[in-house]
């Protein structure tokens, strides 16, 4: 009986690796060359920092509707769009303003580096003796 649990559960987590994870992530790599993945997180970052200049209650209802969602909801959020998701968590510690602005936009800026769009190596042709 737990054997067969067993493989049935394996069975449907190699299913779903193989029709999920493995086509999602072949994606990513095409929207970091193309600059799709840096312009998309360009323009979240910067209604995020809009919001913490215009209305920082903004960033707060945010992150009350993103805490609202069901729990697997959240993960999935949570994973597409960690230093967003971990940039709300930030502003809503008790640390002090300042620290919480620097930390957020420091954060902002390593995840648009990590995405900036890079030109690929030539390759390197083989020489033959």
């Amino acid at each position: 009986m737990a054997a067969t649990l067993g493989n049935a559960i394996g069975g449907g987590i190699d299913l779903l690796v193989r029709t999920v994870v493995i086509p999602a992530t072949s994606v990513v790599p095409i929207l970091v060359r193309t600059g799709l993945l840096f312009a998309g997180f360009a323009l979240l970052w910067l209604a995020c920092i809009a919001a913490l200049v215009v209305d920082p209650a903004a960033l707060d209802a945010v992150w009350r509707s993103l805490t609202s969602l069901p729990l697997l909801l959240q993960a999935v959020v949570w994973l597409l769009f960690l230093p967003l998701t971990a940039g709300l968590w930030i502003w809503q510690t008790d640390w002090p303003a300042i620290v919480r602005v620097v930390l957020i936009i420091s954060l902002a800026a390593w995840n648009l580096l990590v995405f900036l769009p890079r030109r690929e190596p030539a390759a390197v042709a083989a020489v033959d003796r």
